[in-house]
């Protein structure tokens, strides 16, 4: 027997539509909080988009499981990319996980190249899965999602995403960012 056979099925989604926060804190700066972020090692992901807002990507390593049911993940994005606007009229995106040896994709959807929008998608090979948002054939995994729901917290959108398909890539070692540099796993 697992804990959730003891709930009822209404339990899963108590809270689901409620926003509980603290009353307002006083927090570190920002300069500090991003020294000891960078301290956390995370996979780099390259999350893409295309419908009819055009087509676009971003490198994130905010990036998160959320649930199994249904399975659903998260994507943090800055509101003053140029991507935002895009993923939000698409409504779809998919997660290309990236692997050790993707340093360079993941620098030209970082913008560090220079390289606009449609350039970015040069480098790698691409296909779709069910949303039509770009699949990049060597990622580790791919997880193809359409928007639930777009929540502003801080700085960033929370973008919330229904998982529709998962394409497994070649095993191997993982992009991982850590302490400001890629690193493998």
């Amino acid at each position: 027997m697992s804990w959730i056979d003891d709930q009822r099925p209404d339990d899963a989604m108590a809270g689901a539509f409620e926003a509980i926060g603290p009353e307002p804190v006083v927090t570190i700066g920002a300069a500090l909080f991003r020294d000891a972020m960078c301290r956390l090692g995370a996979a780099v992901h390259v999350v893409t988009t295309a419908g009819p807002g055009g087509k676009t990507g971003f490198t994130a390593t905010a990036v998160c499981s959320v649930s199994d049911a249904p399975p659903t993940l998260l994507v943090c994005l800055n509101r003053r990319s140029q991507g935002g606007p895009i993923l939000r009229e698409n409504k779809v995106f998919c997660v290309n996980t990236l692997g050790a040896d993707a340093e360079a994709i993941a620098d030209v959807f970082a913008g560090r190249t220079g390289a606009y929008t449609a350039e970015r998608f040069a480098i790698g090979q691409w296909s779709t899965m069910k949303t039509g948002a770009p699949v990049l054939a060597s990622a580790v995994v791919a997880f193809d999602c359409r928007v639930l729901e777009i929540k502003a917290v801080a700085s960033h959108n929370v973008i919330f995403g229904a998982v529709e398909d998962i394409r497994l890539g070649p095993a191997g070692p993982a992009l991982v960012y850590h302490d400001r540099a890629y690193k493998r796993v």
